[in-house]
């Protein structure tokens, strides 16, 4: 245990009270400082609908430390008076059910008979066609619901391509 024989120092408001009164912020600090002189240049050159970087391009000529953003973020904030920006607005989603089973783009395909195998429990069947359910992602060839002859003609496919390097 740490006992010290000093007390803590009160603090000497009087002094705080001055050091506040007398406080000045640090002038690099304070939002657009090196903007708010050109602010009647900036506004006559935003009236002849220049662009925030060609602003900004033409003050860093002229020896003022900025750029495009900060330009940018001076008409946001200053000149328009902190308007927000205009945000998208997102799509509505559909519902599965009413998004039709075969994009209407795809050719028609003849339908093949069911596979002679049973389907295993960890397989989703695929969709019927006048079902809600839309098959995402990749299509990968699911060798255990092919019929005998689509298999030994894949696993054929497979042995005559060189592997890859």
């Amino acid at each position: 245990m740490n006992t010290s024989s000093t007390s803590p120092t009160t603090p000497n408001l009087e002094l705080l009270r001055k050091a506040i009164r007398e406080y000045q912020p640090d002038p690099s600090r304070i939002p657009f400082s090196n903007l708010k002189p050109f602010h009647d240049s900036i506004v006559e050159l935003r009236g002849k609908n220049a662009s925030y970087a060609a602003i900004a391009e033409l003050l860093e000529q002229h020896g003022v430390k900025t750029s495009r953003a900060r330009v940018a973020e001076y008409g946001r904030i200053v000149l328009e008076g902190g308007k927000s920006r205009k945000r998208r607005k997102r799509a509505k989603t559909t519902p599965a059910a009413n998004i039709p089973a075969t994009p209407q783009s795809a050719p028609a395909v003849a339908a093949k008979p069911a596979p002679a195998t049973p389907i295993t429990s960890d397989v989703t069947p695929p969709p019927k066609e006048n079902s809600p359910y839309r098959s995402r992602g990749p299509h990968i060839a699911n060798v255990r619901m092919m019929g005998a002859e689509e298999a030994k003609e894949f696993n054929d496919s497979l042995k005559s391509k060189p592997p890859a390097s």
